[in-house]
């Protein structure tokens, strides 16, 4: 994707770019400790992608024992992948705590509008949502007008509507709706932050108000299981340390260059998944915050 005229480069010297510095610094400094209620298909590269990036990572299903480590973590990450009988009930009882102890939180609404059980826990979360939404264009799209409803909904925005895991709408698409979404979380939220990340072939992530897209990255990030997850539980990596939107923007960056030094150094989705952890180990504090980032 060209960038639009629209848009603007953020400058070298700028605040946003130093907070994100500042955040990768952080969690290489003080490998802070992100939790997971995540996928068990890609529970492993969730796991492994928070330790390359500099985290910690603890993984649990049990609701007293995920509330109860929330305590001691700087955040969660809640995937809703792979559904099992009992997520219907566990998920509502972690959520609502999580928002109780205003413990920060992440959100990965895997195939959004599939299925009434899906759609009976993802509404369930519409009074106590997470700090950041990480999502594919689609899933961003109907989610949005589940929880905000008096919007516009997925059909005035031109989208194509619920196709399992994958998206079936551009990340433009979902652009307004993100925005808006964005704002919703911030509307629920006791200090008034938020942010959206909507993943593509030029990522979007906004907190209602700023709106960046984030060029680069590889295609063979889509031929391994599980690199959407895996980006869920390093933005909550480093929502232990920094805000919303800068932890969206900072693990989406990572994320981009990793794909690319991972695609260069493999030949084929075995190799690139072993090449993108190195990557993730690799890429430092100066290559993510001097990624190109466009502000519409």
């Amino acid at each position: 994707m060209n960038q639009s005229p629209s848009t603007t480069t953020v400058p070298a010297s700028s605040p946003l770019r130093e907070a994100i510095r500042a955040a990768v610094e952080s969690v290489r400094a003080d490998t802070p400790m992100a939790q997971s209620f995540t996928n068990f298909v890609t529970i492993n590269l969730v796991a492994n992608a928070q330790l390359a990036a500099g985290g910690t990572a603890a993984m649990s299903f049990l609701p007293d024992d995920v509330i109860d480590i929330a305590a001691i973590s700087g955040a969660t990450y809640i995937n809703v992948g792979t559904l099992l009988p009992f997520y219907k009930d566990a998920l509502g009882e972690i959520t609502k705590a999580l928002h109780e102890k205003r413990h920060r939180w992440v959100l990965d609404p895997v195939a959004a509008g599939l299925g009434a059980t899906r759609t009976r826990i993802l509404d369930g979360m519409r009074d106590v949502p997470p700090a950041v939404v990480r999502a594919n264009a689609s899933e961003i799209l109907t989610l949005e007008s589940m929880w905000n409803p008096e919007h516009a909904g997925p059909a005035d925005d031109g989208a194509h509507g619920p196709a399992g895991v994958e998206s079936t709408d551009d990340v433009d698409t979902a652009a307004r709706a993100a925005e808006r979404l964005a704002l919703y979380l911030r509307s629920k939220d006791a200090e008034g932050l938020g942010a959206v990340a909507v993943s593509g072939e030029t990522d979007l992530v906004t907190d209602g108000k700023r709106t960046y897209r984030l060029p680069g990255g590889n295609p063979m990030m889509t031929k391994i299981t599980g690199a959407g997850c895996a980006l869920g539980g390093v933005v909550a990596t480093y929502l232990c340390v920094a805000d919303p939107l800068v932890a969206a923007l900072a693990a989406s960056l990572l994320f981009k260059r990793a794909g690319e030094r991972a695609a260069a150094a493999s030949d084929g989705p075995g190799s690139f998944q072993t090449a993108f952890l190195d990557a993730l180990w690799n890429t430092d504090a100066d290559d993510v915050a001097s990624s190109t980032i466009w502000e519409a």
